[in-house]
This record gives C-alpha cells, structure tokens and sequence, in this order.
C-alpha cells in the first residue's frame, strides 16, 4: 500500500494510492493516519479496505506528511563511504545519532525556510524507515519484522550551525521545516529490498545527488536493531538512514541554498519531493 494524506496543515485527509496511482479518500474509514494504524494488525485491516469503494479525489491539493504523531525523528549521520569522504569526515565505527525535533516535519512539497542568519542551508535526500512495531533490543535478524514501511526524506540542514557553532548538530538539523516527508509511505511488503534503491536529488534542476541504498555503510537492519539498543521504537517513529555524496558542502566551492531555490528529489518506487526555499518567514512557516 501507499499510504498518504492531503489537505491544509490542521485539517489533513487520511488516504491511499489505487493501483492506477490515484488518490483515495480514507475518510470514510478512519479519523487518520497514525501510529496505531501502522503496527501489523492496523495495516491488515487497512488492507481489507478495496481502493475501488472509496472516494476519488481528483484534486489533493497540498500533500501533507503521510502520517501524524510522529513520536521520534531519528537520524544517522555520515552513513555513505563517499558522502564521508566529501565531508573530510573519518568513517563511523558505529552509527552516528542524532534528533530532528518533529516540529521540524512538513509536507514533500511544502516551503522550506531558512532560518534568520542562515548561510549554509544544504540538502540531504535520505531513505525514511517507518516503525511498525515496537522495538527494544531487537536483533538484526529481527529487526526488518518492526518496520511498517518507507518513505523519501530531505535532511535539510544548516551547515554552520551544525558544525561551526559547537555542541551536538542538533541544533543545524532542527530548524522549522527542514524535515520534508512523503509523498507516501509505502509499506514494507512492497519494499523487497531497501538495500537496492536509488537515490536522486536535482537543485535547480541540476543532478546533484545519484546514489543507492545498497551503499550505506549500517544497512537498514543494523540500523533498527542498533537504535533499539539506545532507545525504544514505537509505532510512527522515523528513522532517516543518511545520505549519498553530492551535498552542498561538499561541492568544489561549497554550494548552499538560496531563497528562490529549487529542491526536487525522489527515491525509486518511494515517490518524489519538491520544495521552493525561502528567506525566513514565520508566515510561510505556520501556514
């Protein structure tokens, strides 16, 4: 399934993808895409519904991130060979850590604006793993059972504050919106392999980012299983897997975003995202 939701902030529709890649309406089914509707029993019955008896929505409008309450947005840094290279950063020996607050998160095509003073923006596009299920200790092995599904991410980020200004990188990976999710989630039964996925982002419609999963350094399994060592998963939790080389920074001069730019990224079979950036505006911000 490709699960998804539409409609202005506070006031976001519950749907899903037919299999002709049109929007149905969910409404009728339930209040929303939470948690609770993610473990393997709420995605069984989600799958009971047959996409033909529900509402056809021809214009969506804003898509909205495909699920709400998001108890945790865990992401890994440095977590491709070749983006650490260009980072003149020393490989992991363990997966780096770190927290976007969810205040961050916003539609695959919402503004992103930069904070005040921001001079470094840069764009990440990463592999999202959707919890399904509750996680503790889990074992590698085991680990794949706990995943609900995936979805595309951009690890926004502000490079000064992440690295110049001292402390964690919290504080230049946390800004408002600089965590687009979606379009979709697409559960994990029609994810094979999260290992042998590619991986693109364009600025300005410019390639600069060409990757694949099945570089990473801590494979999706590794990765769930590590976390759960330090931190319990539940139902809605995201994890973001890092990403490929082609980075703002790491480009011959460094290249960062702008107001006026254009993000647009996608990951195979995930969907695409596309996001215009903008001087700071707690306007654009709060709409």
């Amino acid at each position: 399934m490709k699960l998804m939701r539409y409609g202005a902030k506070g006031a976001e529709r519950p749907a899903l993808l037919d299999s002709q890649g049109r929007v149905r309406d969910l409404g009728g089914s339930l209040d929303d895409i939470d948690g609770s509707h993610l473990t393997p029993q709420g995605l069984h019955l989600l799958r009971q519904i047959d996409p033909d008896s529900l509402p056809l929505v021809e214009q969506p409008g804003r898509i909205a991130p495909p699920w709400s309450g998001m108890g945790k947005f865990v992401c890994v840094g440095l977590n491709y060979a070749d983006h650490a290279a260009e980072a003149g950063m020393p490989l992991p020996k363990e997966p780096i850590l770190f927290m976007k607050p969810t205040s961050a998160v916003i539609g695959c095509n919402d503004a992103v604006v930069l904070p005040q003073g921001s001079v470094k923006g840069d764009w990440e596009v990463e592999l999202g793993v959707v919890i399904g299920s509750k996680a503790r200790y889990v074992s590698e092995a085991d680990a794949l059972q706990h995943v609900a599904g995936y979805c595309v991410v951009n690890d926004v980020s502000e490079r000064e504050y992440q690295i110049e200004r001292g402390g964690t990188w919290d504080k230049g990976k946390g800004c408002d919106t600089f965590g687009p999710v979606g379009p979709w989630l697409v559960t994990a039964d029609e994810v094979p392999d999260p290992q042998a996925l590619a991986l693109w982002l364009d600025l300005n419609g410019q390639r600069r980012q060409t990757g694949s999963t099945r570089t990473m350094v801590f494979g999706v399994a590794q990765l769930v299983s590590y976390i759960s060592r330090f931190m319990t998963l539940y139902p809605g939790d995201l994890i973001s897997t890092g990403t490929p080389p082609g980075v703002g920074m790491g480009h011959k001069p460094p290249l960062y975003l702008r107001p006026g730019d254009e993000m647009r990224l996608g990951i195979a079979g995930l969907g695409e995202q596309c996001q215009r950036v903008h001087g700071w505006s707690s306007t654009l911000i709060d709409a």
